[in-house]
């Protein structure tokens, strides 16, 4: 965890030895255990669908965005298992997070450009001058957005990090580090990020702070409201845009032309549901959308429709997405059943960075880069462990049982 930010490929390795040690000795063969049972049957069917695949080999290589990341978010759960472990998890990704906050800001204050390579290209820091796009924080990732969605998912573990009474000067650091990665997110311009910042703060600092926090946040979100929604008056809405950052109303409020709407998320989603529509049980094939999309829709390359339930659906079919996206959903719901917003701020974090890594899935899909979605499975992980007795917990209810017989 503490590599995998800065380098997909170090990163992968000592998630790859992890997996491997942890899917050793296990109690139960993968096939037994009930989070992954939903899992397999949408990976056989993810294989059935590739052998007649609209998209042909694209079909192929996009299961390895899938199938090995199944068998790790099992492998990987003995590591993840106490919340021990997921407390030295979630400092290791907030450690790792300072290159991507230092190659951030030193490309958007101090002009640094790249890109930097190490060990012939193994490892590649793109730290794109000015930003990729220009003027749009993106450090070592290739892509602001991608940037703002690590960002975004690991504000949760930094704000926990302050609230854990772990000592003056570890609790000094963290509320460094995530007042930098507040002002690093703004400086991404992501609006996925920038609404994980306020989603997450009232699940990590708990319900007894609600009271005066969620009205605050609320202020605070009334101009960006009164932006964006239509029919407000024109007076309100020129004074709610001037309230915004003149970068993130260019963003919000992008209207180019009649038919910009094509362009946009909504327009991509609509295509998106004709595709479904057409091959409902299937699916076109991984990467479907990214050849039709530009050739049918709108003349213009996107490289997935922006939304994880709807790209699933397009490339695999509808029982694929129920089985995955329904797997996802009742791990939220389970953990949360189990009281993990009621016990201390990491392992609240922990399901807060998993809500805000689902929600950013809703207009993005940051999945396709490797960083990405080897941490949105390591939360999964974690979860899968709150939700069901880990080996401690059952051995300790057995002797207790066996105390009370005795």
């Amino acid at each position: 965890m503490l590599l995998l930010p800065s380098s997909a490929l170090l990163g992968g390795l000592c998630f790859l030895v992890a997996c491997i040690s942890g899917s050793q000795g296990r109690e139960q063969p993968i096939w037994r255990d009930p989070w992954m049972q939903p899992l397999l049957l949408a990976g056989l069917l993810m294989l059935g669908g590739a052998c007649f695949a609209h998209s042909g080999a694209l079909a192929w290589a996009g299961l390895a965005n899938w199938l090995p990341f199944f068998w790790a978010f099992w492998a990987c759960r003995p590591h993840l298992e106490t919340a021990k472990q997921r407390r030295q998890a979630a400092w290791m990704l907030v450690a790792g997070t300072v290159p991507v906050l230092v190659t951030g800001f030193g490309q958007m204050l101090l002009g640094w450009s790249g890109p930097w390579q190490l060990g012939g290209g193994a490892i590649v820091w793109f730290v794109a001058p000015g930003g990729e796009p220009s003027g749009r924080l993106s450090g070592l990732f290739d892509y602001a957005n991608i940037a703002g969605a690590w960002l975004g998912a690991v504000w949760p573990l930094m704000l926990a990090c302050v609230l854990r009474p772990d000592g003056w000067w570890r609790r000094s650091g963290a509320l460094a580090l995530a007042l930098s990665t507040a002002v690093a997110v703004l400086l991404t311009q992501s609006r996925n990020a920038m609404g994980a910042l306020a989603l997450a703060l009232p699940l990590v600092v708990g319900p007894l702070q609600w009271t005066w926090l969620l009205p605050l946040l609320a202020v605070l979100t009334v101009p960006l409201v009164l932006a964006v929604l239509p029919g407000i008056p024109i007076g309100l809405k020129s004074w709610s845009v001037a309230l915004l950052p003149d970068r993130i109303a260019e963003r919000l409020l992008d209207q180019e032309t009649p038919t910009a709407w094509k362009h946009t998320r909504l327009g991509q989603w609509v295509y998106g549901i004709e595709l479904v529509a057409a091959r409902p049980w299937f699916g076109w094939g991984a990467a479907a959308f990214s050849v039709l999309y530009p050739i049918y829709a709108a003349k213009r390359w996107h490289g997935h429709s922006h939304n994880l339930p709807l790209e699933l659906a397009i490339s695999y079919g509808l029982p694929v997405t129920v089985l995955i996206v329904g797997t996802v959903f009742l791990l939220l719901v389970v953990a949360l059943k189990r009281g993990m917003l009621q016990r201390d701020p990491l392992e609240r974090a922990w399901w807060a960075a998993a809500l805000v890594m689902l929600m950013m899935h809703a207009t993005d899909l940051p999945l396709f880069d490797s960083r990405m979605n080897i941490l949105g499975w390591v939360l999964l992980a974690g979860l899968a462990n709150v939700s069901q007795l880990s080996k401690l917990d059952r051995d300790a209810l057995s002797v207790s049982g066996e105390s009370a017989d005795l």
